[in-house]
């Protein structure tokens, strides 16, 4: 038990540094060098491409569409959205759980920016013939994002943060342990980061690194239900937070099913993600009241057992009578 506290103290100490330094000035600057210079660099790319500059081994496996730059940018700006994500993690399920939903929102409107590399030539053009298809998804795509970004709003206005623990001790080693599953995520995303950027280089076919992800968030999502139940095993809590881990899987499923069903089902796990929320905000308070009455009653039947029955022979309240002369 000694080894597992000095592991988990050690592992918060890792996780609050990364976290101080991500959310500070140094990495914000960082961060945005990074994204503009990625974005500017695909399109010198790009372009040196189209011009011919490069040997023939490369030009192959080098675009010369620029929207695709966009995508290049987008790609590095959800990356960034996933660290902050899992830095969230140990802070509030139900905050990770909107959080999951706004990455997801933003994958949707990249998927609609993508649609226009299917543009080669430009000025673009499109007729019912030819291009009717990529607009229609750009257009699903970027309106099911719209109703996302909607729905969030309704779902942060209805959030209760309520602690599940009952003492601060409980509470810091809860927080300790979701600190480990944020700092196991942290290294499966960077993991995943760098295989994907060597997959095509090695002349093999890029992992769907988004759906991948989305996978194990599924598994990290149910490993907190469950430690969870460590500190509060209350009906609504736990729905709460199971809830909330369904909607994970309705994005994963999303992400991977056709183009409009799967938008159709985005929309419909954010309105799912929504209502766990109302339902959460309605039920708690009831849960909560009736918890106090049964206590209360507990209480008062145990006061009443500790009054002797009537029957029960009791002490003489007076003198008695004197003896007879």
């Amino acid at each position: 038990m000694h080894i597992l506290r000095s592991f988990l103290r050690a592992s918060s100490r890792a996780f609050d540094a990364f976290e101080e330094w991500w959310e500070g000035a140094t990495a914000r600057r960082l961060i945005a060098m990074v994204l503009v210079g990625g974005f500017v660099a695909s399109l010198l790319v790009i372009e040196a491409n189209r011009l011919g500059w490069f040997p023939a081994s490369l030009t192959g496996s080098l675009s010369t569409n620029h929207f695709k730059a966009i995508d290049i940018a987008f790609t590095l700006f959800l990356v960034v959205e996933l660290v902050g994500l899992v830095v969230g993690l140990a802070t509030s399920v139900a905050d990770t759980a909107g959080k999951q939903f706004e990455v997801f929102s933003l994958i949707l409107i990249r998927r609609s920016f993508k649609e226009l590399v299917k543009f080669e030539e430009e000025p673009i053009q499109w007729s019912f013939e030819a291009g009717r298809e990529a607009v229609q998804f750009l257009v699903v795509d970027a309106t099911a994002a719209l109703l996302i970004f909607l729905t969030l709003g309704l779902f942060y206005q209805l959030q209760r943060h309520e602690p599940i623990t009952e003492t601060e001790g409980e509470a810091y080693y809860f927080v300790a342990q979701k600190k480990l599953v944020a700092n196991g995520l942290l290294l499966v995303l960077f993991g995943l980061g760098i295989y994907a950027v060597v997959q095509p280089l090695m002349g093999e076919e890029p992992i769907p690194f988004f759906n991948t992800f989305y996978t194990i968030l599924i598994f990290s999502d149910v490993l907190v239900v469950l430690i969870s139940l460590r500190y509060s095993a209350t009906y609504h809590v736990v729905f709460r937070n199971s809830g909330f881990a369904a909607a994970t899987v309705m994005i994963r499923l999303a992400l991977s099913g056709p183009r409009y069903l799967g938008a159709a089902l985005g929309v419909g796990a954010a309105l799912f993600n929504l209502g766990v929320a109302a339902a959460y905000s309605y039920v708690a308070p009831a849960a909560q009241s009736s918890t106090e009455r049964n206590v209360e009653r507990k209480r008062l039947h145990a006061d009443r057992s500790a009054v002797p029955h009537a029957t029960e022979e009791a002490p003489p309240t007076t003198d008695p009578p004197p003896p007879p002369a």
